[in-house]
Formats: structure tokens, sequence, C-alpha cells
């Protein structure tokens, strides 16, 4: 018999408060909604995979007193994951999820894992493509950082094996976002061809396939299902280099293809010039088509990069906490990514409130060039107490002489001895821009080269800087 899902879960939340800090609780159950109830199961909606596998991880004690409380010995809880947001023509999708842990009618073993991935899918074509549906154009952030790169996959995902773009060449540093972009292609093209034959394979698992297929003698049956693919993504080429046999194998691959109009991606570390170790002639037809770079992100995309992330996962994280990470992880977006789940770990677990403060503490312990010994806020410190001045006035408007030489100090400082960009450095006194710094930097030194009272201040600066360094 159904009864009212909104009360039961209005009341399990007045439990779940009793044994859960304010922080984590909004961070954790307001976002859930209920959405069905009968007088022993009650199902919830959670925004995501990740907020189910954290709620399980470390909630399913407290859930499962809520519901115990609300519903009684027998009652159990069931989650409905949202896979898929949807957009304007298609509603959101999403997988219906057993708690065993917060049962008493727990099955005897191991349940096994069931993955929305495949639950998302009803075409084997799909499933023998080894693509990530979270991985979609929708979910790719643009930025000066992959402008070209995602326009010339949109281009490809439009019309694949038709435009110049044959192959695509993608290439950049590690955590950039390759691997999500040529996925996104495969995604697209899936979506508005679904006769083509898209395959998504790494350059480890091609050629571990060649390896098992000369053992087994089935060398040909390997080529001709890689030549019955309509659009081929290889990720990682340059782990080709040295391996002859598979460069051989993929060189035939990669002509008939090519010949017969069918569409070829690929990710490397680097620009083909500067592969090593694979033959010249593979080398020559990878430059054939459109080779673009994905650089590391710049500050708007990681902010927008960060947004996206939070509101995927259903979490909400203060605007002041959002700047600081875009401005202080400034390496690639895996790692930002890292940063975030490491910050609301620490967030929930400790049971403390997500603010500036728990991130400047997380960022300290995880990301080495984040804070150093010598960090931007030991500087403001240590300057302000040298000129007697309040450390909060470095990041103020005021232009009093007194300040703006101990705010120029600092930031010459920072300059110095962090790794933070100028733009970044001008974030931590009060949001100047980078023009700012460089001007900063630039009067200490003019005054150093004038002024020999004001050049023995900075070296006095100097060893009580290096004395927290050593």
């Amino acid at each position: 018999m159904e009864i009212d899902k909104e009360t039961v879960w209005s009341d399990c939340l007045r439990v779940i408060k009793e044994d859960v800090a304010e922080q984590s609780f909004n961070t954790w159950f307001k976002p859930i909604v209920p959405l069905k109830c009968n007088s022993e199961i009650l199902t919830i909606q959670v925004p995501s995979q990740f907020f189910y596998e954290w709620l399980e991880e470390h909630y399913v004690q407290v859930l499962k007193k809520a519901i115990k409380s609300v519903l009684g010995e027998k009652a159990r809880l069931e989650y409905s994951v949202i896979v898929d947001k949807g957009n304007s023509s298609s509603a959101p999708l999403s997988v219906n999820l057993p708690n065993s842990r917060s049962s008493n009618n727990q099955k005897s073993g191991k349940e096994a894992y069931v993955s929305p991935f495949k639950l998302k899918s009803v075409d084997n074509l799909y499933q023998q493509s080894q693509l990530n549906p979270n991985y979609t154009f929708d979910t790719y952030i643009e930025g000066d950082c992959n402008r070209l790169a995602r326009s010339a996959g949109f281009a490809v995902a439009q019309k694949p094996g038709i435009t110049s773009f044959n192959p695509l060449m993608l290439y950049g540093g590690v955590g950039l976002g390759k691997t999500h972009l040529v996925q996104a292609i495969g995604n697209e093209i899936k979506g508005n061809l679904e006769d083509r034959f898209v395959l998504y394979v790494s350059s480890e698992k091609f050629t571990n396939q060649f390896i098992e297929a000369v053992k087994s003698n089935n060398i040909q049956e390997y080529q001709n299902f890689y030549m019955q693919v309509d659009v081929l993504i290889i990720d990682d080429v340059q782990f080709l280099a040295g391996k002859e046999r598979t460069q051989e194998i993929f060189f035939h691959i990669f002509n008939h293809l090519h010949q017969a109009g069918k569409q070829i991606i690929m990710t490397s570390d680097c620009p083909p010039r500067d592969l090593k170790g694979l033959e010249e002639r593979l080398l020559s037809r990878f430059k054939w088509g459109l080779t673009a770079d994905l650089q590391q992100p710049d500050y708007e995309t990681r902010v927008a990069i960060i947004q996206r992330k939070m509101q995927a996962d259903g979490i909400h994280i203060p605007d002041n906490v959002i700047e600081y990470l875009a401005y202080s992880v400034d390496t690639n977006v895996r790692e930002l990514e890292g940063v975030l789940i490491s910050l609301i770990a620490h967030a929930s677990l400790s049971r403390v409130e997500l603010d500036l403060e728990l991130a400047k503490q997380t960022l300290k312990n995880i990301v080495h060039d984040i804070e150093t010994e010598v960090g931007i806020d030991y500087i403001q410190k240590t300057v302000a107490e040298y000129y007697k001045v309040n450390v909060d006035l470095l990041k103020d408007k005021i232009r009093k002489k007194e300040i703006v030489i101990a705010r120029q100090v600092a930031m010459y400082f920072a300059k110095e001895y962090t790794n933070h960009s100028l733009k970044g450095i001008g974030y931590h006194f009060g949001g100047r821009d980078h023009s700012t710094v460089i001007h900063a930097v630039q009067s200490v030194n003019d005054m150093m080269d004038v002024d020999a009272n004001f050049k023995n201040q900075i070296e006095e600066l100097k060893k009580k800087l290096k004395m927290r360094a050593a």
C-alpha cells in the first residue's frame, strides 16, 4: 500500500539530523528526493552514481536507523540513481539500485554490482564500442585551452570520415581531457548514426589483443575485426613505440580504414613530430588530417569545470571556495577533480563546514605546489608583522603609503617563493589582476636599486622566509 513519501522522508530527515553534522546533512541528505513509499520500502532518488556510492560507504547505518525508526524493523531502502540528466527532447534516465546493507533481507553472498552504464544501453553494438556514456559534449567544458580540439571533434562527430579531419589527432599532457573528448565524439556519432560501428580502444589493449591473436594464431581474424570498424578511436598511441609488429598491423588497419572513408581518431601526449619509436611511414599518416592540442585550462574554464562537476553530483560548495580552488589548482582537470573529491571527503568525515579554511588545509596536504613551506599566507603574515600593519589590510583597497609598500613587498615575495601564477597571486591580495602584481614586483626592484635602507629590509625579510623554508 502506497503511503505519503514526503511525510516518511521528512520524518527520516529529523532522525538523520540528530546524528549528522549540519554541513554533511546539507551536502548529502538535502538533495535527496523521495520517489515512492509503501509500508516496508522507501525509494529515494539521488543525483549521481558518486552520490549513491558515498551514501552507501559512509552513511548506511544512519539511513538504516532512520528508516527503521519511521517504517519499522522490516523496512528497506532502494535508490533511484540519475545516470543521464536528459535534455529538452529526452527525459532524465535513472536506474533503481537496492540498498542491501540497510536492508534486513540481505541475500547470501556478495551482490553483483549494477552498472548504470550497462543498463543504459540496449544496443549490443554500443556495448562493443567500449564508450562511457558519461563522456559527452554536454559535459565537456569548452575554453580557450581546448576550443580548436573541441570544434574539430564536433565537426568530425557530425560527418565522420567525410571532413578533412581524418585522421584527427588530439594531443596534450596528462589529465587535460583527451579521453573525455574522443569518447564524446564517439557517443555523438552513435547518437546520430546508430548503424555505425564505433570502437574505442587504448593502445595498450590494442597491443595485448594482438599478442593474444599471435599466440592463438588468429591474426587474420584480429585484423578483419578492426577493418570492419566505421570509427576507430585509439587512445595514447605513444605507447605503440618500440612495438614493431603491432605498428605493422596498425599500419595496414589504418590504410584500409582511411581508404574506405572510415574515421580514425587518436590521442597522444605530444604532437606527431615529437613521437619517438614509431615508424616514419606511420607518423606521416598521422599528419594527413588535423592535429590539435589541449592545454592547461585557464581560470574561467576551471571555475566552469568545478561548477559542472558539483552540479552533476548534486553537491553545493560556496563560491569563494570555487574561486580559491580554480586559482590554486592550475595543472590539469584530473588533479582538480581529485582535489574536489578530497575536499568533500574531509568535510563529511570530519563533520566540519566546507569553507575556505578547509579548502586551504586540504590543498596543503595533497597538492605540492599549492602551499609550500613558504606559502602566500605565511608571506603575508611575515611581511605584515615586519611592517607592523594588519595582514587584512594587504588584501584591502587602502592606498596609504605604508600599506602599499607592505602589499607590494608581499607580492614580490609571493612571486619569488611560490609557484602561483601572477593571476593567482593577485587573487590572494583582494582579487587584484596580474598587471598589479607585475607593477608591484617592478616597484620593489626599482626601490632596491635606489634605496639602500629599503634593500636591507628586503634582505632581512628574505632571511626570515628562508629560515621557514629550511
